[in-house]
């Protein structure tokens, strides 16, 4: 097992069939694995880690296109796509059946890995989760919709853009520091050109499926939400919870889409609780 130590970058590296991924374990005891969501990186649960670490095995990675990952040629970074890496990961990492918890996009990862691939999971935990569509903010639609364009403007204009974006994801904002290393994966332009393949490759019909299936969901759910997620507003946590058996709900105080940024203490107890 490997500590928490230092500037926040993942040790491991591992080749599945849609590329290479980086990837950490902290820890001891039942097994939990983290998935980050858009445009964030395994960096958002740096927090949240060490705490879970006392208590579980926990699993970290960067999805694929995020971080210090990097798919295949051709491989789109699709939701589908880093479902399967997700349940390729679970085998590679011999889990039986852990906690899985899911952020933004990786909600709806954790979820289709569940439903879709059969990964089974003990308990699930979805903080400011992607699933119910369309969940598309007016900055991705439009970008989408003009991608070779942000693929061709100078990288210090896309910089420019891409910055105060970051910054709306937090409701107690970010120092400099933090926010050059929420920035470090997408510098330059083959960063510029993973941010717009990421954007262009997420789509909400990708959990269609998983939403047909919400009501049959059995295992013990956690939705958490930041009160003041600008990104995704409180009442899509509602909706999610109240289309699965069981759910229990808890909006977090003083936070934004980026929970575990703006609240990794509540984040982490939460978590182990609902772990417990």
């Amino acid at each position: 097992m490997t500590t928490v130590v230092g500037a926040w970058r993942l040790p491991d590296r591992i080749r599945v069939s849609g590329g290479d991924v980086a990837a950490g374990v902290f820890g001891e005891g039942s097994p939990v694995v983290l998935v980050h969501g858009t445009p964030a990186w395994s960096y958002l649960w740096r927090h949240v880690v060490p705490v879970l670490a006392r208590h579980h095995t926990v699993h970290v990675w960067d999805m694929l296109g995020f971080g210090d990952s990097r798919p295949a040629e051709g491989v789109v970074p699709s939701i589908a796509r880093q479902a399967t890496t997700l349940a390729e990961l679970v085998d590679h990492w011999g889990l039986a059946a852990p906690g899985l918890v899911g952020h933004d996009i990786g909600g709806g990862v954790v979820l289709r890995a569940h439903v879709v691939d059969g990964v089974p999971a003990r308990r699930l935990a979805l903080l400011d989760a992607a699933v119910i569509g369309p969940w598309n903010t007016p900055f991705t639609e439009h970008m989408q919709r003009h991608s070779e364009a942000y693929r061709t403007m100078p990288a210090d204009v896309f910089a420019d853009i891409i910055r105060p974006r970051l910054h709306s994801a937090v409701h107690r904002g970010l120092s400099p520091d933090v926010l050059d290393e929420y920035l470090r994966p997408w510098a330059g332009r083959a960063g510029q050109e993973r941010w717009v393949d990421q954007v262009v490759g997420v789509s909400h019909t990708d959990t269609t499926e998983v939403v047909e299936r919400l009501d049959r969901l059995r295992v013990p759910t956690l939705v958490l939400w930041g009160e003041h997620d600008t990104w995704l507003t409180p009442d899509v946590g509602h909706r999610l919870a109240a289309a699965i058996p069981g759910a229990h709900l808890r909006i977090v105080p003083a936070a934004g889409h980026f929970l575990p940024e703006d609240a990794p203490d509540i984040v982490a107890d939460a978590i182990v609780r609902h772990l417990a």
